[in-house]
């Protein structure tokens, strides 16, 4: 085989492999996208959300039965900014305060009624639970992590704004509450405040977590064309997406609670967000709390850290 030939071969060779490298690195971001980005697919089996919630907290059962007689469990429908059909529960106390609970990834407002129940019942708050973009019964086919979020849940703030507001998330529902902590608020909202419960720094940092634990691998470089490919279908990239860097610019009350047993989104994510907030800010690390397991752990103590954090005292 003479010298020129080898050379072809050689080359052809280092195109097949590369070539080959791209398929499997473009596929693997592919996956990872819809993996990470693609909505329950039963997420508006309404009945087996309320089958959980109760499984998960029975003292919800008589509270949602109660609201059932005097029909003042409301199902709500707003057209957001993107021109999607969005939807949220209402509980009116007919209070001047308004609490805005936000549920996490793949998780729907019905699940998350425990705190709603907390904020109604205890608080005498208005309640507001939405189900976020592509999420229980609202429209939408890609989950968006929180960023696009933040502009749904201004239109929800705008909708049922209140003398004072609080916007209180859970996991990807905190995140989402971090997110849109830095943009102006709806006029006519005179105290706002925030609580995140156990949210994450960005969603780079989250899905880099998310793929070392689950499959052993490095950002280099899935992340990064994850992210390419991430920008080009939705309109954001995970870099962007950041709460971390929205808390810096955040001008209103924030309470922070993580879990210290938490591995999904690690503990030390809460310590790097209360540094980055520049003021007006609490810290609870609650001990032996696994993800988004808080409230479980310690109910009356969520309840009693939340209602001094907003200035009020839970009733008994």
């Amino acid at each position: 085989m003479n010298k020129r030939k080898r050379m072809k071969l050689g080359l052809w060779a280092v195109l097949t492999t590369l070539a080959t490298l791209l398929i499997i690195i473009v596929g693997s971001s592919a996956f990872m996208l819809s993996f990470s980005l693609s909505p329950d697919p039963d997420r508006a089996d309404t009945d087996s959300c309320y089958r959980q919630l109760f499984s998960a907290y029975p003292e919800t059962r008589p509270w949602v039965d109660s609201l059932r007689r005097i029909d003042a469990l409301r199902d709500t429908f707003l057209t957001m900014p993107s021109g999607e059909r969005h939807h949220a529960y209402y509980v009116s106390t007919g209070s001047h305060r308004t609490a805005i609970v936000v549920h996490g990834w793949r998780g729907s407002a019905i699940k998350f009624f425990y705190l709603a129940r907390m904020y109604e019942q205890l608080f005498g708050y208005n309640v507001v639970i939405p189900d976020l973009h592509a999420h229980g019964l609202s429209q939408g086919t890609a989950i968006g992590m929180g960023w696009p979020d933040r502009f749904d849940m201004l239109r929800w703030m705008e909708a049922f704004r209140t003398d004072t507001m609080v916007v209180h998330g859970v996991s990807m529902g905190a995140a989402t509450t971090m997110m849109l902590s830095a943009e102006r608020m709806p006029d006519g909202v005179r105290d706002i405040r925030f609580v995140e419960d156990c949210g994450y720094t960005n969603v780079w940092d989250e899905f880099a977590t998310q793929m070392n634990d689950m499959f052993g691998l490095p950002p280099f470089p899935v992340m990064y064309t994850s992210s390419l490919l991430c920008k080009w279908r939705h309109g954001w990239s995970f870099g962007e997406a950041s709460a971390i860097e929205q808390v810096s610019r955040c001008p209103h009350p924030m309470l922070f609670i993580h879990g210290d047993a938490d591995t999904f989104v690690p503990t030390a994510m809460v310590y790097r967000l209360y540094q980055a907030k520049p003021s007006q800010k609490e810290l609870w690390v609650v001990k032996g709390a696994a993800h988004a397991l808080a409230y479980s752990v310690d109910p009356t103590e969520y309840a009693r850290r939340v209602a001094r954090f907003i200035g009020l005292s839970p009733k008994p």
